[in-house]
């Protein structure tokens, strides 16, 4: 009897251990139930062709003709549910895609870090090291992180049509330079009324046709 009556007992202070114990593993990194960050891209149940590329793993073949159709046989990444076109759950199917690497694609095809401290205006148009990701929905060849030279193209909020008007009322005042950032040249301008006006016309040129920009070296908006 007291060998029965002490076994509820020590359960009782073992199951307490046992609970430890699993958490700790858990913790340690015995087992997960934490989802893979891949599956939050993923939509549940949709089809298995339309799913991003970080949801599936694909044997792809670089050998193929550039800018043909081709298919390629793929399978879903643990953890993600999708289905086939009769809504039947499906864990391997065949992907229709264009033959091109990442780099390849359009420029509407991928987003690409922006750099605000080149010029952009300035002859020869300058270029700037960029590091570009394919967007999820797309299929490509090869990595879906590239670097690509791109042309200066960011603006700092200035607008074209305000430093014209400026330079047309304004500008024997040096309003259009102190508008474009450009104070050596407004205070040139306002102490000279516009260099007796014949600095005035040049600018209006000048602004007319974007020769002459925001002093950070941005494009007009």
């Amino acid at each position: 009897m007291a060998a029965v009556a002490g076994s509820p007992r020590a359960l009782g202070r073992l199951c307490p251990a046992l609970l430890f114990l699993s958490q700790f593993y858990v913790l340690a990194g015995g087992e997960s139930t934490d989802n893979p960050p891949y599956v939050t891209k993923c939509p549940s149940n949709g089809l298995c062709s339309r799913l991003p590329a970080d949801c599936v793993e694909c044997r792809t073949n670089a050998s193929c003709v550039y800018g043909k159709p081709v298919t390629f046989d793929c399978t879903v990444k643990p953890s993600v549910t999708c289905v086939d076109q009769d809504f039947k759950s499906q864990k391997n199917f065949v992907l229709n895609m264009t033959c091109r690497f990442c780099w390849q694609l359009p420029e509407a095809d991928y987003e690409c870090s922006a750099s605000t401290s080149c010029v952009t205006v300035s002859c020869p148009r300058q270029r700037h090291a960029a590091n570009c990701t394919v967007r999820d929905h797309v299929h490509c060849l090869g990595n879906r992180t590239f670097p690509k030279m791109l042309y200066c193209n960011w603006t700092g909020g200035y607008k074209w049509s305000t430093a014209l008007a400026l330079s047309i009322t304004l500008g024997g005042f040096g309003a259009d330079r102190f508008y474009l950032g450009q104070w050596r040249e407004g205070l040139g301008k306002l102490f000279s009324f516009g260099g007796l006006g014949i600095w005035t016309l040049i600018d209006v040129l000048l602004i007319g046709v974007g020769y002459v920009g925001p002093a950070d070296g941005s494009l007009y908006i």
